[in-house]
C-alpha cells in the first residue's frame, strides 16, 4: 500500500522525504480520488469560486493547480469579506508566494474564527504544495462562513493515509476524513416550511396530468423562442447545455446575455455547467427562487430539476 501511495505522488511531483520527518502527513487514497461524491464537491467549489470572481474575470479550472500561489484566495477574501490584504498582485517566485499565502491565510483564519491551530486543517505549506485535502477543507470552511446558504454536496468522506516518517521508518494508518457534513435527503427549507415543492407534487400525479403540464410549459417556451428561430422538442435534453435556457431568460426578461459570458457551443461538461450556473445565478438575482436546483442536475438531464426552473419562469411570465 505504501509503495502505491509513493508511486502515485511521484507522478505529480518529486517527494521530499526530509520534509516529512517527524510530521504526520495525510494523503488522499488514489482510489478515493475517483469517488463521484468527491468529484461533485470539487466541481461545486470550482463553480462557486468562478461565480464569485466572475466580475474580476478570474477563472479557476483546478483546485490543486490554481490556488497554491495565493492570488485566487486573495481575491476571494476581498470579494467575500471586503478585506484587501496589502500584498503584491502577482507573486512569481516561491518565497513571494509563500509570504503572500501566509498573510492571506492569517487574515482568513481570523475571519473564520479559527485562532486555535488544532482546529485548522490547512496551512501555508500544504496549500502551497497543492495539497488537495487541505485546499478542500479551507474552501468548505469559507463557504460555511461567508455563504452558508450555498448547498454543497453533503456526506462527502474520503479515505486518507496518515503517515508519520521518522528515522526508524514509516508508520501509516488508514482513516476516514469528513469533508462535508451529513444531511437529510430532504432539503432543509422544505422541512422547515412543511410545504412540498409544486413540481415534486406534480410528478406524483397521474402520468396524463404530468404530460399536460409539460406540454403547457413546452408551448410557453416555444412561443417565446420562435423569434430566435429555435424550437424545443425534448425538454430534458435541450436545456442540458444551458444555451437555450440563457436565451430564454434573456427573451423573457428583456435583456441580452453577452456572448462572451457563456459558451454558445459548449463542447464539454465543464462548459455546460458554467452555462447552467450562470442561468441559475441570473434567475436568483431576478428573485426567482431556484436555489434548490443544482446545475449538475440540469446538465445530467434531470427532468425534475429542469421542470423546476422552467416552471418558475412560466409562473412569472405566463400572463404577459
Amino acid at each position: 500500500m505504501e509503495a502505491d501511495i509513493f508511486e502515485y505522488y511521484k507522478e505529480e511531483d518529486t517527494l521530499d522525504i526530509k520534509s516529512f520527518q517527524e510530521e504526520k502527513q495525510k494523503l488522499i487514497q488514489p482510489t478515493a480520488l475517483k469517488d463521484p461524491k468527491l468529484a461533485k464537491l470539487k466541481e461545486a467549489l470550482v463553480n462557486w469560486i468562478n461565480s464569485t470572481l466572475k466580475p474580476e474575470h478570474i477563472v479557476v479550472q483546478s483546485l490543486e493547480e490554481d490556488l497554491y500561489d495565493g492570488l485566487v484566495l486573495h481575491h476571494m477574501l476581498s470579494r467575500l469579506a471586503g478585506v484587501d490584504v496589502p500584498v503584491e498582485e502577482m507573486a512569481l517566485t516561491s518565497p513571494a508566494q509563500i509570504r503572500k499565502l501566509g498573510l492571506v491565510l492569517e487574515e482568513l483564519d481570523q475571519r473564520l474564527g479559527l485562532q486555535d491551530d488544532s482546529r485548522i486543517k490547512w496551512n501555508v505549506k500544504l496549500i502551497h504544495n497543492k495539497d488537495l485535502l487541505a485546499t478542500i477543507h479551507l474552501l468548505v470552511a469559507m463557504v460555511r462562513s461567508f455563504q452558508p446558504d450555498l448547498d454543497l454536496p453533503p456526506n462527502v468522506n474520503v479515505e486518507v493515509i496518515v503517515m508519520e516518517v521518522s528515522k526508524s521508518g514509516i508508520k501509516s494508518d488508514v482513516q476516514t476524513e469528513v469533508l462535508t457534513d451529513e444531511r437529510e435527503a430532504e432539503p432543509e427549507s422544505l422541512m422547515k416550511s412543511g410545504k412540498e415543492d409544486p413540481i415534486e407534487k406534480l410528478l406524483k400525479l397521474e402520468p396524463h396530468k404530468v404530460d399536460t403540464v409539460k406540454k403547457a410549459i413546452l408551448y410557453f417556451v416555444n412561443q417565446n423562442m420562435q423569434t430566435l428561430g429555435l424550437q424545443v422538442a425534448e425538454m430534458d435534453k435541450q436545456f442540458a447545455d444551458g444555451v437555450i435556457l440563457l436565451l430564454l431568460i434573456g427573451q423573457l426578461e428583456g435583456f441580452f446575455v453577452p456572448l462572451c459570458d457563456f459558451n454558445l457551443t459548449p463542447v464539454n461538461h465543464s462548459e455546460m455547467v458554467h452555462n447552467v450556473t450562470l442561468a441559475l445565478d441570473l434567475l436568483n438575482n431576478l428573485g426567482l427562487k431556484v436555489s434548490s436546483v443544482d446545475p449538475q442536475d440540469i446538465v445530467s438531464q434531470d427532468v425534475t430539476a429542469t421542470l423546476k426552473v422552467l416552471y418558475a419562469l412560466f409562473k412569472k411570465h405566463k400572463g404577459k
